[in-house]
């Protein structure tokens, strides 16, 4: 059963702590957000160098990763071998990520970052323990800003 709609995120997750805090079986509780949106953030441009620059990176971790494995089982030089396995892997994730960029024709020259919000989010329990649930949140005062771990 729904014991509280609320217009955020952080107020839902308040009510639900102010539970666990008096000893309520909150494994028994949910916050369900209703009336999703999708959020598309734009974070900048993206042109053919940006996106080699970033595959350059991508590969380099890539190419480390290589280069330590080999340089477990390398007698000698091993340090060679982690440093040649990083510039190898940066030079091809440079070269795949400017002819993945070039491929898509200029139809997506920007980042960005997704993200759901919800409209509402209520939070839910287990029927049986509905009256105690709204018992408990009688005492709370959701118009007083949260407290910090400083002033509990």
């Amino acid at each position: 059963m729904t014991i509280g709609a609320y217009p955020d995120y952080q107020t839902a997750q308040r009510v639900v702590d102010y539970l666990a805090d008096n000893r309520f079986p909150v494994e028994h509780t949910a916050i369900v957000g209703t009336n999703l949106t999708l959020v598309e953030t734009v974070l900048g441009r993206m042109d053919t160098g940006r996106a080699a620059l970033i595959g350059a990176g991508t590969g380099a971790w890539f190419g480390l990763f290589i280069g330590l494995l080999f340089g477990i089982f390398t007698v000698g030089n091993w340090l060679g071998v982690i440093v040649v396995g990083l510039v190898v892997g940066a030079i091809w994730g440079a070269i795949f990520g400017a002819v993945a960029h070039a491929m898509t024709g200029g139809r997506r020259d920007f980042t960005s970052a997704s993200s759901l919000r919800a409209g509402q989010y209520a939070v839910i329990v287990d029927a049986t323990l509905a009256d105690q649930a709204r018992q408990l949140l009688g005492r709370l005062n959701l118009t007083q800003p949260a407290p910090t771990p400083e002033t509990r």
